[in-house]
């Protein structure tokens, strides 16, 4: 069985309905090679599926759904807009200069003593799948 087929298994298994519109948006976040726009899905089904239109708002509307389905993280990687990646079996996360943009993908464990803290100090039990910290590259700074 494909990562696809277990991600549509995974959603049918927990009762969520599966139009034609998601199935589109997961196909094309699952053939993505990084995180996405809205734009960039758009494209995407466009260009395996021209007869297809596809409307802006139903996507933004499945990635809603997406994401509070816990499928999808959405992030902000400082381009003025919100990128989209199926969430995968493992955590990352990115360091993104404000001045180059350039992104890194760092360690995940690096932000466990951060993720245990939390919860010893405030009970706090938080999500740590994948987050983005902005600031300055090392080339920047100099």
């Amino acid at each position: 069985m494909s990562d696809y087929d277990d991600l549509i298994h995974n959603l049918r298994a927990r009762g969520h309905r599966l139009t034609p519109q998601r199935r589109l948006v997961l196909e094309a976040l699952q053939h993505g090679d990084h995180h996405m726009s809205a734009d960039e899905i758009a494209q995407t089904i466009t260009a395996r599926y021209p007869s297809i239109s596809v409307d802006p708002t139903t996507i933004y509307r499945t990635l809603r759904w997406l994401r509070d389905v816990n499928l999808v993280s959405e992030t902000s990687l400082g381009q003025n807009h919100m990128l989209y990646a199926l969430l995968s079996h493992h955590d990352h996360h990115h360091l993104v200069c404000e001045i180059c943009n350039t992104v890194i993908e760092i360690d995940p464990l690096i932000l466990e003593p951060l993720r245990l803290e939390l919860e010893s100090r405030y009970g706090f039990a938080a999500r740590l799948a994948h987050i983005s910290i902005f600031g300055l590259c090392a080339a920047c700074r100099r």
